[in-house]
């Protein structure tokens, strides 16, 4: 007997895992048992994948062919791990989130940098309920109260009869204002898991103080970050081997000097790796740079320290090159807190641990231009952004192949043209040998000029073999971290996208006489305040990615033109021993 069910009303899929569904249609069920409102199943197209289980009924009856294994059958009701995240650039060599550091490697957290407590223990740490600012009184100088929440017909949890996160079935009263604007079915979307889709619906509330304001502005390529005005670089320089626990256990610490402190701090990768991950859960639509990827074995190593430290360096510049993210709490406590000071670095990072404008109270932060002029049109944003995306795509599969064409032309200069250089080396030297058998004067000058000719041409090689660390290798390094940027972003465009859907929904409401139009216009102006961010980090993509590739391109054809010009210089070397023959 096979699971089947009956769909009772149409279902549009709107996420990567969702299938569609239309009203009367049977469907092939995977399980019968639900998972946190969910069913998976294949509907009579052929598609496979998850839909709200309050819009079909579950009928019992045979079937012409055998139900699909159940992929998620072994997952217990209450949760299951999040569908993947939309593949909308692929072929993206996509940098995974730096992972839990392994016991006993040089990332554990096992030292005198932390102690065992964690946020989670922590009362209003970052994984329990913010506390309810509408009940509380007053505030403190510099600190404002904001709130988007709005009443029940906004689709608060208090009002709608179903718990967070469970489908609502169409249907229920026409009356005005009666309408919701509904939730997304995919509670582990981009959208729903950055705060974004809380905020839209106007459930965010809290302080926002002075220090925590982001503020967009209107530029000459349109909305801005506003500009850090006190802007820095940091270096990053000697790396040096240290040990713990009388030499049991080594790690390599980085010299960090802030320009605008001057005061130098150590810092190990493991404090790197622990900052991107507060800035990444911090700022859902700032595309933080990725770190270089980790290495378990070989970390002690010259040249993987060195590649390291390069990786690094790109990174620090694109961090303090961002008028939000240079300007962190967090960013600012690890360039400036002392390396001994154990007290205060344990302070700072619960500090930032517990920090309170995450998810849907990050974009309360968000200050956006107002008044004539200001105000954006939801189409053209639409139509940027799908610009965007279908730019950012090119331009990844085009550095990919970059990238590979780099790599390859490199390995060929260092084993395959030095070896053939160099065999071309040795054979004027045995030339040269042969020659030397004839014992007249006269022939000397030429034997010593066509043995110079293969010293000269084992040096080219020796010089090709040297030559990617100049060139091609801080181009590949450069890649690279504009992959890490390429990846972060499908992940921003989705939240801008999830909002504009609700702005059309609302829309749709009110044209049917369904809801007021106060209340669409209130979902409107939160959708705006991502709208104005989103188009900010995309303006300061593009104005960062011209920097940084005219940089690049003029360093890599310097060195090309120096290491022909030491190429030539070689070659008119050998050219000149010949004019004494």
């Amino acid at each position: 007997m096979a699971l089947r069910a009956r769909a009772l009303y149409d279902f549009r899929s709107e996420n990567p895992g969702e299938i569609s569904l239309r009203e009367h249609e049977v469907l092939s069920l995977c399980s019968e048992q639900d998972i946190e409102g969910w069913l998976e199943g294949v509907n009579s197209r052929g598609d496979r994948g998850l839909f709200p289980a309050s819009y079909v009924q579950v009928i019992r009856a045979p079937a012409a062919e055998p139900p699909p294994p159940a992929r998620y059958a072994n997952v217990p009701v209450g949760g299951f791990e999040p569908l993947p995240p939309p593949a909308a650039f692929k072929p993206a060599a996509q940098q995974p989130p730096p992972a839990a550091p392994s016991q006993g490697s040089d990332d554990d957290w096992d030292d005198d940098w932390d102690d065992s407590s964690t946020v989670a223990d922590e009362p209003g740490a970052l994984g329990s309920s913010y506390p309810d600012y509408e009940t509380a009184g007053g505030g403190a100088p510099g600190r404002y109260r904001l709130s988007t929440r709005s009443d029940l017909s906004l689709g608060s949890r208090g009002g709608s009869g179903h718990p967070a996160g469970h489908p609502h079935p169409p249907g229920g009263g026409s009356a005005k204002s009666s309408a919701t604007v509904s939730r997304n079915l995919n509670r582990f979307s981009t959208f729903v898991k950055s705060g974004g889709e809380a905020f839209v619906l106007g459930e965010a509330s809290g302080f926002v103080k002075d220090g925590d304001k982001l503020c967009v502005v209107l530029g000459p390529r349109g909305p801005e970050w506003q500009e850090n005005p006190y802007p820095f670089q940091c270096s990053i320089e000697d790396p040096t081997k240290q040990t713990k626990f009388k030499g049991m256990k080594s790690y390599i610490a980085y010299k960090l000097v802030p320009s605008h402190t001057g005061q130098q701090v150590h810092r190990r990768y493991k404090h790197f790796d622990w900052l991107y991950g507060r800035l990444a859960e911090k700022f859902p639509v700032i595309s933080v740079p990725h770190l270089p990827e980790k290495q378990a074995t070989g970390r002690f190593e010259e040249d993987f320290i060195s590649k390291r430290r390069k990786g690094l360096a790109w990174w620090m510049d694109h961090m303090c090159s961002h008028p939000v993210l240079a300007q962190c709490d967090a960013f600012q406590h690890f360039l400036t807190c002392p390396s001994t000071d154990e007290k205060a670095w344990k302070q700072g990072k619960r500090k930032a641990e517990k920090d309170e404008m995450v998810g849907a109270n990050f974009f309360l932060t968000i200050s956006v231009p107002t008044g004539p002029g200001a105000s954006l049109d939801l189409q053209e944003v639409e139509s940027q952004v799908d610009g965007f995306k279908a730019f950012t795509k090119k331009m990844d599969e085009s550095a990919l192949q970059l990238n590979h064409t780099a790599n390859e032309f490199a390995r060929k200069q260092v084993t395959g043209f030095k070896k053939e250089y160099q065999k071309v080396g040795h054979s004027f030297k045995c030339l040269s040998q042969a020659f030397e058998l004839d014992q007249q004067a006269f022939s000397a000058g030429l034997n010593q000029a066509i043995a110079f000719t293969a010293e000269a041409y084992d040096a080219i090689g020796d010089l090709f073999a040297d030559q990617p660390r100049q060139d091609l290798d801080p181009v590949m390094d450069l890649l690279a971290l504009y992959q890490g940027h390429l990846a972060n972003f499908p992940d921003i465009i989705h939240v801008q996208k999830g909002a504009l859907t609700k702005v059309k929904e609302s829309k749709r409401h009110v044209e049917e006489g369904k809801m007021e139009l106060q209340k669409a216009e209130g979902i409107q102006e939160r959708c705006n305040i991502i709208s104005f961010a989103t188009l900010a980090e995309i303006n300061h993509f593009h104005k960062i990615r011209v920097r940084d590739f005219k940089s690049q391109m003029q360093h890599f054809l310097q060195q090309q033109i120096l290491f022909f010009q030491k190429v030539t210089q070689k070659l008119e070397e050998a050219l000149h021993k010949y004019d004494s023959v």
